[in-house]
């Protein structure tokens, strides 16, 4: 297919939170306790909650930059798109890359919701965590319906709590909610442990995706502390190769035969292998460690249960028949540094180009509209006005022009804060 002509669905994408998102939705008792931004001297916008700093990372936000400005160190809201944090920018972005819809995954309180789990204060941690899945239903995906799949964090500290509120947004349209692809990492119960029962049977009675990103255990595989950090990036989809494993193997699947779970920024190009090892295993040593799977492969129930997703992924796409062609969607990872926004239909075509069109079709849009309860032509869109070619049209002249950082105005910025740091302590 011409990349003019994909229907395109980036099941995970990224929002950098907007300093006004609490406003209107936290409760007036923990007003003044929910997170807030705060400009440093260096003039990088960090978030404070609870005694914790959370910079925006500039790795984070890169859409838009030139690669040689990638980086870790933190950054401002006024260095990176408005795109990121403002919704109806993010819309224009959307257009202008050919993306029909996107799924967006949190930033500043990790990617399952990390550092609300963390706070002593439960109270104060629900009432925030909720405000933040309310903003994100509401007003970030509410504000263009059809354009934004909605997703909610979940209440890591509390099993029960954790599934009703699965139930409370389930109610409020959203069929996915982000999950930590280690809960023992992070001092929780493991995947194999009773405790997460409630859970499970809230998202499988809500029709709820479990989606689970790498990263969001807190751990990521590092061979050495002065190893390359390119080594780190590389293994990144290890993460999600081990809770596959983990979930595949364990009670869950067995006991809760409709739940689902989709392993996000993981890629596909391993999946086959996997799948072949996990079946091999089973064949091997089923009659000492006695899994039991009624009759199916392990590779069978994993195609019942798991959807993959990839950027750009080339062996991934050639193996797609031994991956499942109904368990893969597509990513665009908008605006983090792995994403080929506003191109990624080309890159996309590219990879795809003798991938018949019925195939591409369930990768790029389909398979994500079914697993997510979710649909795009809502208000009148119809699949020939959501095109790459009609969206980019709508965008019109929208400025997607790759843009060095303005270094003049950032250290002016600096020097500014820096002035009223000295007064402050002068007076």
């Amino acid at each position: 297919m011409k990349a003019e002509d994909l229907i395109m669905i980036s099941v995970d994408d990224h929002v950098v939170e907007p300093p006004d998102m609490f406003d209107d939705h936290i409760p007036a008792k923990y007003r003044d306790s929910a997170p807030k931004i705060v400009r440093n001297p260096d003039g990088s916008d960090v978030w404070t909650f609870n005694g914790s700093i959370i910079p925006n990372i500039g790795l984070n936000a890169v859409a838009g930059r030139p690669k040689e400005e990638y980086g870790i160190e933190p950054t401002a809201f006024d260095e990176i798109r408005p795109g990121c944090y403002d919704i109806h920018e993010r819309i224009k972005d959307m257009n202008a890359g050919g993306i029909l819809a996107s799924m967006n995954f949190p930033s500043f309180p990790g990617f399952s919701g990390r550092l609300f789990a963390a706070t002593e204060d439960k109270d104060l941690a629900l009432a925030v965590l909720r405000a933040y899945n309310d903003w994100h239903i509401d007003e970030w995906a509410g504000t263009h319906p059809g354009r934004i799949i909605p997703m909610a964090l979940p209440v890591l500290w509390d099993a029960e709590l954790c599934a009703a509120e699965v139930r409370r947004v389930a109610a409020k349209g959203c069929h996915s909610i982000t999950f930590t692809e280690n809960p023992h990492t992070l001092g929780y119960p493991s995947f194999h442990d009773e405790y997460w029962d409630p859970l499970w049977r809230a998202v499988s009675d809500e029709n709820v995706v479990v989606s689970i990103h790498l990263g969001s255990s807190g751990k990521l595989s590092v061979t050495a502390p002065d190893a390359p950090i390119d080594v780190m990036i590389t293994l990144q989809p290890m993460n999600i190769c081990q809770a596959a494993a983990d979930l595949l193997w364990s009670r869950v699947i067995k006991k809760f035969p409709d739940i689902r779970f989709a392993l996000s920024e993981g890629g596909t190009g391993w999946i086959p292998y996997f799948l072949d090892r996990v079946d091999r295993t089973y064949d091997m040593h089923r009659l000492w460690t006695g899994q039991d799977f009624g009759g199916r492969l392990p590779s069978e129930v994993f195609r019942e249960h798991f959807l993959t997703c990839f950027i750009s992924d080339p062996v991934g796409v050639q193996l797609r028949h031994l991956i499942g062609l109904d368990n893969i969607a597509w990513e665009c990872d908008y605006p983090h540094s792995d994403s080929s926004w506003p191109n990624a239909p080309e890159e996309l075509a590219e990879v795809a180009r003798d991938v018949p069109a019925d195939e591409l079709n369930k990768i790029t849009y389909q398979n994500a509209m079914r697993w997510y309860s979710f649909d795009p032509f809502v208000g009148g869109r119809t699949p020939e006005t959501a095109t790459v070619g009609a969206l980019r049209a709508e965008a019109g002249d929208h400025d997607v022009s790759i843009r060095a950082r303005d270094k003049g105005r950032f250290e002016k910025q600096v020097g500014i804060e820096m002035g009223k740091l000295v007064q402050s302590t002068t007076a």
